[in-house]
């Protein structure tokens, strides 16, 4: 939280702390989002530029990470979007490099065979460890809807691993 509060005040080396402590967690989010390599860097690097442009407007610094990591999903978002808008179809298949270890492999997979909905949850809950409190103040989402698609991701998962 002091560092924080330094980045607050303004002091840029403590801003570049906090980045660095949570660019692995950022980096895991954004590219099970994008699975582009250029992508993720683009919306890296934008998400920086805007937490350091508004952090002064966090309100609670105990909050920091759930802020930052807000304002990548929402950069990802955009994406996403822009990709949509500009392309008709477009193969979202894991380029570049792999995840190093295997379990982070085995769980991007997992994700893949997900619905579009259950994601994002399924990233920042079994990924990131985020409460589901905190995922519905990321996501702009009810607590409930949250709980609701974590239980339809996992029966959606039971059933394919039955198949």
């Amino acid at each position: 939280m002091f560092l924080v509060k330094q980045a607050q005040r303004g002091d840029a080396d403590a801003f570049v702390a906090l980045i660095e402590k949570y660019k692995m967690d950022l980096y895991k989010v954004a590219k099970a989002c994008l699975k582009n390599e250029e992508d993720v860097a683009d919306v890296m690097q934008e998400t920086t530029l805007s937490a350091w442009e508004h952090i002064s407007e966090l309100k609670k610094a105990a909050y920091f990470k759930t802020w930052l990591t807000r304002i990548l999903i929402n950069n990802c978002n955009n994406v996403l979007r822009e990709r949509k808008r500009c392309i008709a179809t477009e193969d979202f298949s894991m380029q570049g490099k792999e995840p190093q270890a295997k379990t982070d492999a085995e769980f991007y997979e997992m994700l893949s065979c997900l619905p579009e909905k259950y994601k994002h949850i399924f990233l920042l809950y079994y990924g990131q460890g985020f409460r589901t409190r905190e995922i519905a103040e990321i996501l702009d989402l009810s607590e409930n809807t949250v709980k609701s698609r974590l239980r339809r991701g996992r029966e959606s998962l039971k059933s394919q691993l039955i198949l």
